[in-house]
């Protein structure tokens, strides 16, 4: 009877942008590590379908564990954009104050972002923010103008984070959703939908299900509740009425209905946020419609005019905690990644970081390895740099990048098949649309469906 196979030193539950973002970092020490994920593809869970911003921190709660990871995260997930080409446009965003009581709360909230080490927010007078935005609607008294604000390509971020972390020798498994968790003396076994997966050590990022795999370890400290939040997609004739990300002044319950432009040149409107009791509710409403209708009636009447090309929802683990909550056992060698909200893409990496030490106080023995590969360099997916079907050089060595396929957003034979032959190819249509915009566009596919699909049957 054959041996079973050596436990890896680190599995990591959940291959969203996080999960991927601890698999990379881990990966980058002399340890085995497996990146587990109940679906088929990686970013599939909450990191697929957000509002992809890049935020500097400046509104979180000082001296939260949240606000010092997504300070450092900014400058970490900036740096690395560069480095991996992954789609960042610096558009800076506006607070913009309808009421007298939204007025009078912007002087605490550029006191908030100079106490979160933020300190190039400046206040707005209305003819300003009317200079800077002249399509917003009429009655704003005044803002706040937070430059540092920028939006990114979430879907290229937990890719090239988990493109990363294999190719430093993670195992990526994916359709491995983990049903029970068995700790032993030497290592913890995770009986998974497609066979058992043992780790001396486990880090749960599972989002949404984190709770869930908080309990198979004998944890019941907090539970998950999904949030809802719908978005429209408006197309890109659009885009010039938003060339900033346009805020709300929060609240409790978040960031608000925004405005924001987008790296594939349309704008959004969103998201709502509803509580919700199914895991995996991504319906539509009507309500929900009706609602962000009403809000950009208010907050842009002109963008109502335009078409919108899309509309979706996406789900937020909410917790009943005001702060990350990322902890580790050692006694059971696990550790807890929690409670993760929105700014979860912004702090990835430091997040990554934070787990990295957490592991190695608890016992985790971290040695850097002294050879890592050079990070990867992702497809372009936005529109602030050159695409390929401009591309005369790259059309000229080959042609396939001269054919373009999706014609709404401009995705040629040459992008499919490079992301079929990547390191994490997609599985089906839904993941193809994310690596290369293909059927994403005005039409959603009813033009190109039938040639991208069969490009995706025929491999690479």
């Amino acid at each position: 009877m054959a041996e079973p196979p050596a436990p890896y030193d680190v599995a990591v539950v959940g291959a969203g942008v996080v999960g991927s973002a601890v698999a990379r970092e881990l990966a980058g020490h002399e340890l085995s590590v497996a990146l587990l994920d109940a679906r088929d593809d990686v970013g599939e869970g909450t990191s697929k379908a957000n509002t992809a911003l890049l935020h500097t921190g400046f509104d979180a709660t000082p001296g939260t564990l949240e606000s010092r990871l997504v300070r450092r995260g900014y400058a970490l997930l900036s740096a690395y954009a560069e480095a991996t080409g992954i789609p960042v446009e610096r558009t800076g965003a506006l607070l913009v104050a309808w009421t007298d009581e939204e007025l009078a709360a912007l002087p605490r909230l550029h006191d908030k972002a100079v106490a979160n080490g933020y300190e190039h927010c400046a206040p707005l007078t209305a003819g300003e923010v009317y200079a800077q935005v002249p399509a917003l609607g009429p009655g704003a008294l005044g803002g706040l103008a937070v430059p540092g604000e920028s939006v990114i390509c979430s879907w290229t971020t937990a890719l090239a984070l988990a493109t990363e972390a294999r190719a430093r020798g993670a195992a990526v498994l994916l359709g491995h959703r983990v049903e029970a968790a068995e700790p032993g003396p030497a290592a913890t076994t995770l009986r998974t939908t497609a066979g058992d997966v043992a780790a001396r050590w486990v880090v749960n990022a599972a989002g949404l299900a984190a709770d869930t795999v908080d309990g198979l370890f004998g944890h019941g400290r907090f539970t998950v509740t999904p949030r809802r939040g719908e978005l429209l997609v408006y197309d890109k004739l659009a885009r010039p009425l938003a060339p900033r990300i346009v805020l709300p002044v929060p609240t409790a319950r978040g960031k608000g209905v925004l405005i924001s432009p987008t790296v594939y040149g349309n704008v959004m409107l969103g998201p709502t946020a509803e509580d919700v009791a199914d895991r995996g509710d991504t319906a539509t409403t009507a309500a929900g419609y009706d609602f962000l209708l009403a809000r950009g009636r208010r907050l842009m009447p002109r963008l109502l005019a335009e078409e919108v090309t899309a509309a979706y929802a996406g789900l937020r683990a909410a917790i009943d905690r005001d702060d990350y909550l990322i902890e580790a056992d050692p006694e059971r060698r696990y550790l807890l990644a929690g409670g993760i909200r929105s700014t979860g893409l912004s702090a990835s990496l430091a997040i990554a970081e934070h787990v990295r030490d957490l592991l190695g106080a608890a016992g985790l023995g971290l040695v850097p390895r002294t050879r890592l590969p050079a990070p990867p360099r992702m497809p372009n997916l936005g529109e602030s740099a050159p695409r390929p079907y401009r591309d005369e050089e790259l059309i000229a060595r080959d042609g396939a990048y001269g054919r373009v396929v999706c014609f709404c957003e401009r995705v040629t034979e040459g992008e499919i098949r490079d992301a079929l032959r990547s390191p994490l190819p997609p599985a089906g249509p839904d993941g193809l649309r994310r690596r290369t915009r293909a059927m994403n566009g005005r039409c959603q596919g009813f033009s190109c469906a039938g040639e991208v699909e069969a490009l995706l049957e025929a491999g690479p």
